[in-house]
């Protein structure tokens, strides 16, 4: 695994970290590499998300972003692409938004389909950066995104750039905890 600016150091500085595009194909395994440390996988789960992303990037408008240290590592990356109703996440969730009456939600929107940050850069305003930096740029009116259904901090992050929860108690079926939908309009809120 790549070692990472400021695990050597006791207070990374995050104005030396620069948000732009990301050549996510080319630099996967950095990018599952920050995933696998903030998101706690394993690496067998790793291996599957490798070709997930992979085949994620080759749908019509996908992009990524990346936030890169000095030195060239990634302290965090997000990639996102327009909703299509016919992939596999939406038709996981779509039955949960139609009970709550926003199925709507995944016609014309932007999903960010993972935000990650290395623990090391974490509460430094680097997702916030992220996030909205590739909702900026989107053509569609609004954002969808699933995220662990727990009071944390990227829900935290979320609710504040007035992300929505639309549905809660969503089950995918590898994934051993719930997750809940979040919905925003775009531009997404400043604070």
């Amino acid at each position: 695994m790549p070692r990472f600016p400021g695990q050597d150091h006791r207070h990374p500085r995050p104005h030396d970290v620069v948000v732009g595009p990301l050549d996510l194909a080319a630099r996967v395994d950095e990018a599952l590499a920050v995933q696998a440390v903030a998101f706690g996988l394993a690496a067998d789960e790793v291996a599957v998300r490798r070709q997930i992303v992979l085949r994620h990037l080759t749908q019509p408008g996908a992009r990524a972003l990346g936030a890169t240290t000095p030195d060239g590592r990634l302290a965090g990356f997000v990639y996102g692409m327009p909703n299509d109703r016919t992939h596999w996440w939406s038709t996981v969730v779509e039955p949960y938004l139609r009970r709550q009456g926003h199925d709507a939600w995944l016609d014309d929107s932007f999903v960010i389909t993972e935000l990650h940050v290395h623990p090391t850069f974490q509460n430094m305003g680097i997702g916030r950066a992220l996030i909205t930096a590739i909702t900026d740029s989107a053509a569609e009116p609004r954002s969808i995104l699933s995220a662990i259904d727990t009071d944390s901090p990227a829900r935290g992050l979320y609710h504040s750039l007035g992300y929505e929860d639309l549905a809660r108690q969503v089950l995918f079926p590898s994934a051993p905890r719930p997750y809940a939908v979040m919905g925003a309009p775009l531009p997404l809120r400043r604070r």
